[in-house]
């Protein structure tokens, strides 16, 4: 995705400081799954097979039409899943993601008009490259960096990539949907998301809900009463609340949220990462 990419795109990929944010809001029940590298690499080959499956219908002309995204082409979508795993693969033996900015960006431009059998072929092959990479013996608890000064653990690279697949499977427009995804990969997409944006000044303090599970977001409440009193002044809970699927769509930046329920007051509006 260019550096230029709309605000959705960088709101689920570009996660910084995120890392942090979810060790210190979130219990063990959830940070446990977060970590299990070889659940999450599986889950990871099961959503490409997906993928690939799904492209594999297609024809070079459909290849060359506009996907969900803003300025790219499925071809682009597909030539950066190609070049999103060779970059977590890099990420996993230690070296930089990406060399720059701008050689992702020009290596995306480059492959994105290629035929859909080089596509498929590209996206075989990177999927194993990856694959290995996470077969290897190593320190899943050490820390690694990604693009832009993030940090993670290495156990969590193999989660990022799972996102990177199913959104953009999504955003292919290939009949695969939001309400297509695993439900565990919808709630921890969630999760994931909602940390990012615990302690934001600039999103109100919010409760997000499918009617059955719930996770807090933006401003803490300032009042230190119980969930939903009104805090310091301007920081009342908001509860967002709808299907998961649409919830993710929301968060994600993949749907305006217009299905979805807001009490105490407007929708929130998600800044830039």
């Amino acid at each position: 995705m260019p550096d230029a990419a709309p605000d959705h795109i960088a709101r689920a990929f570009d996660l910084r400081g995120w890392s942090a944010t979810f060790t210190r809001t979130c219990g063990a029940a959830i940070v446990g799954p977060m970590n299990d590298h070889v659940r999450d690499l599986a889950s990871v080959r099961d959503a490409t097979e997906r993928l690939l499956t799904a492209v594999a219908k297609l024809d070079n002309q459909s290849v060359a039409e506009p996907s969900r995204l803003p300025g790219w082409s499925r071809g682009h979508v597909l030539a950066h899943l190609a070049r999103n795993a060779d970059a977590l693969v890099n990420v996993l033996e230690g070296r930089p993601m990406y060399v720059s900015g701008d050689a992702r960006d020009t290596d995306i431009e480059r492959d994105a008009p290629r035929p859909l059998e080089t596509q498929l072929t590209d996206l075989r092959e990177s999927a194993a490259r990856f694959q290995e990479a996470g077969a290897a013996p190593a320190d899943w608890s050490r820390t690694v960096e990604l693009r832009n000064g993030v940090t993670d653990t290495a156990s969590r690279v193999p989660f990022r990539r799972w996102v990177e697949v199913e959104l953009h499977h999504v955003d292919l427009g290939i009949g695969y949907e939001l309400e297509d995804l695993p439900e565990e990969f919808v709630e921890r997409e969630i999760a994931f998301l909602a940390a990012r944006f615990h302690g934001h000044p600039e999103v109100p303090h919010t409760r997000v809900t499918d009617g059955t599970r719930a996770w807090s977001t933006g401003r803490d409440s300032g009042g230190g009463g119980p969930e939903g009193a009104a805090g310091a002044e301007g920081h009342r809970e908001v509860t967002v609340s709808g299907p998961a699927p649409d919830l993710l769509g929301w968060l994600a930046g993949r749907r305006d949220g217009t299905t979805l329920r807001v009490d105490g007051g407007l929708l929130p509006a998600l800044p830039p990462l």
